[in-house]
């Protein structure tokens, strides 16, 4: 019999748990606990981290999951590496819902970079207004160029001062490209720094960015072990054993 665990935390993975709600599959959606107000989902949940490959191993085999949909951020690396091995650990199916990157378009500015580290470094000498939609985990490498003039967005205020002065918006997406050109042009945006999470929800500030000509510094998806992946809800679904609700 089918339990599935839904590593979430993204829209993707809500998607996800409405699906697999409509097609009656039994499974548990895990938050990692950084949203202190989670949105509802239609399925048992649970908040928290697992303690490492070796934690989420056991809750694996204490909750007799039979498979494990990884539908966390691109960026949560640390989660997914844990994923691959306490799959392997404990010989559980496991597949990545994740949505396919952005492609550079005709009119785009993007400086490509590795990593934060490298998102700072290239950063302008001479003082400007930088827009980070990284996340709150990723921000305290910028205070080394204090020089510059940051807004942040975060889905819940700052619990503890932040690394650097900013102009914190606390809003939750998605937005739309009206949105986003309202938000950059009345704080004078110059610069955007943004992970190439991809996807329809965060593309927003992308399209934005090309339509007023800003330089976007896109920092690249982390490097992951070897995973079966998909990018609908609906594959899901079929790779579970269970006929696809979607337009239902």
């Amino acid at each position: 019999m089918t339990r599935a665990l839904i590593l979430g935390g993204t829209s993707d993975a809500s998607l996800l748990a409405a699906e697999i709600a409509r097609a009656g599959i039994d499974a548990v959606y895990s938050y990692g606990g950084r949203t202190r107000a989670p949105a509802d989902q239609p399925l048992p949940t649970r908040i928290g981290g697992f303690g490492g490959p070796s934690g989420l191993a056991d809750y694996i085999r204490r909750e007799n999951i039979t498979h494990v949909i990884d539908a966390t951020h691109p960026f949560a690396a640390e989660m997914s590496r844990n994923a691959v091995e306490a799959c392997k650990d404990t010989g559980t199916p496991l597949l990545a819902l994740e949505r396919a990157p952005w492609a550079k378009a005709p009119g785009d500015n993007w400086i490509e970079v590795a990593d934060v580290n490298a998102a700072v470094a290239a950063l302008p000498q001479t003082p400007t207004r930088v827009f980070l939609a990284i996340g709150r985990q990723h921000i305290a490498p910028f205070a080394t160029r204090p020089r510059h003039t940051y807004t942040l967005r975060f889905v819940d205020p700052p619990e503890a001062p932040l690394p650097f002065a900013a102009d914190v918006i606390v809003s939750r997406g998605p937005f739309t490209l009206d949105d986003e050109l309202e938000m950059m042009r009345a704080r004078g945006i110059a610069w955007i720094v943004a992970r190439n999470s991809g996807g329809d929800g965060a593309r927003a500030k992308i399209d934005a960015a090309r339509a007023l000509g800003l330089p976007v510094i896109m920092i690249a998806r982390p490097q992951l072990p070897e995973r079966s992946r998909v990018e609908s809800a609906g594959e899901v679904v079929q790779w579970l054993g269970h006929r696809t609700c979607l337009g239902a």
